[in-house]
């Protein structure tokens, strides 16, 4: 009976979303029934321990103040390319790889040759 609750096509492990409503009513109901064996998401929301998903990937190497300072200066300078943005944000004090500041850069939406919103 286990299979009712694993064909509803979500995985629970790794980076996927965490128990819908329908997904938890459908294990309340199998464990009254007695028919929950297996399963570890099924074993730890039966047990009260899966409370939520942590946040999963490596962890951002700049903050968010530090990404509003480069978003004020893709503002202020907006026909500097990203080698000049690069540098005058590594002055700033943040220690961040070029690559890192392409993907900030494009995050805020902008194109990264010039400095200007994408449509």
């Amino acid at each position: 009976m286990v299979s009712q609750f694993g064909s509803l096509g979500y995985t629970i492990m790794g980076k996927t979303a965490d128990l819908t409503v329908v997904q938890k009513t459908i294990i309340h109901t199998l464990h009254k029934e007695g028919k929950t064996k297996g399963k570890s998401a099924v074993s730890k929301h039966v047990n009260r321990k899966l409370s939520g998903r942590k946040k999963c990937g490596r962890k951002r190497c700049t903050t968010n103040r530090e990404n509003r300072s480069l978003q004020r200066l893709v503002e202020l300078n907006r026909f500097k390319n990203l080698g000049e943005l690069h540098k005058k944000w590594t002055v700033a004090g943040v220690k961040a790889l070029r690559a890192t500041t392409h993907r900030r850069i494009k995050e805020f939406g902008y194109s990264c040759g010039i400095a200007t919103p994408e449509p």
